[in-house]
């Protein structure tokens, strides 16, 4: 389902992790009038859960969407509880991209008592039109959910995952952070059976990227959107550029907002039927996403993969939606 002029509109529940780029992704899937943000759902992942929670309630209500409902997730990996959970990047103050708290006033609104995982099972119990899932963090609140009730995959018309890498990751060689922060949990997702699995993986991520002029053209649009989405996305340029983590200078990957922006604008991606697995036991590899993309491949394919992003699709989705915010 696709969002056109005639008000077609697609119920989604996103789930963060929220740092720099779920800021960015929640905005955008929050003020698009082609979306209907139903609830949003935190996991710990960038920063422990309680500051996840208090991040995203921070977003929604500097855009003045505190009507969104905030549901609490899952606080640590589901089998390994010592796992490292945060040392994507050094916390020192040049590489620091995401920080405890985002910039952002603190929060008047409060997050929901019910759990992610209680309000998950309930909604795609009780569902009558398809929900789409966007987990953009680690999957640990959605592999929670499936192991209670396996069932409830058939109610997702489909589910758009942030994470993995074939080329290779950035938290190691091998692997990207949010499936290498919890792999069990992924390999569970990706085994489940989902109807429409689409993958996002870093391979897409690091093409569309957004510029400091980019942020510029943000900040110029004098919403509260633009103004906030320039300053994260900045921040995100800075620790970049400190880190060397991408080819393009004064430029840097929002890896979340690709998922959300792909739901309204398809072509921001281009995607190839892949079988994705995740491995849980290597020393050297753990958390790898293993993409058979060989010509004779073997296996059912269970994803779609992007292997290719359009920057310019994205930064106008950014800039129409966050500059029409501030007229409505």
């Amino acid at each position: 389902m696709v969002w056109d002029a005639a008000g077609v509109t697609r119920k989604v529940i996103l789930d963060v992790d929220t740092g720099t780029d779920d800021a960015v992704a929640i905005m955008l899937a929050a003020l698009h009038p082609g979306l209907d943000l139903a609830a949003v759902t935190t996991v710990n992942g960038n920063v422990p859960l309680p500051a996840t929670t208090d991040n995203t309630l921070r977003v929604l209500d500097a855009i003045g969407r505190p009507d969104v409902p905030v549901h609490p997730g899952v606080a640590h990996p589901i089998a390994r509880r010592g796992f490292p959970g945060q040392t994507h990047f050094k916390r020192d103050s040049d590489r620091d991209m995401h920080g405890t708290s985002l910039p952002l006033p603190a929060p008047v609104t409060a997050a929901r008592d019910t759990s992610a995982v209680e309000f998950l099972l309930h909604t795609l119990r009780d569902t009558t039109e398809p929900v789409t899932l966007v987990p953009v963090g680690p999957l640990s609140t959605i592999a929670t959910v499936l192991a209670a009730d396996p069932s409830v995959r058939d109610a997702v018309d489909e589910i758009v995952i942030m994470g993995g890498a074939h080329a290779y990751g950035n938290v190691t060689p091998s692997a990207e952070f949010n499936i290498w922060a919890d792999p069990e949990a992924a390999a569970m997702v990706f085994s489940a059976g989902f109807p429409r699995l689409t993958l996002v993986p870093l391979d897409a991520t690091h093409q569309a990227l957004v510029t400091r002029a980019d942020c510029a053209k943000l900040a110029e649009l004098g919403t509260a959107a633009g103004r906030a989405a320039a300053d994260l996305i900045t921040r995100r340029i800075d620790a970049y550029s400190a880190g060397h983590g991408v080819h393009a200078a004064d430029s840097a990957p929002v890896h979340d907002a690709v998922c959300v922006a792909y739901l309204v604008r398809p072509e921001v991606i281009t995607t190839r039927p892949v079988r994705v697995e995740v491995e849980t036991a290597g020393a050297l590899t753990v958390g790898r996403t293993v993409m058979d993309v060989r010509p004779n491949a073997t296996g059912e394919p269970n994803a779609q993969v992007a292997f290719q992003a359009r920057a310019e699709v994205l930064v106008d989705l950014l800039l129409t939606t966050f500059g029409e915010a501030g007229q409505r």
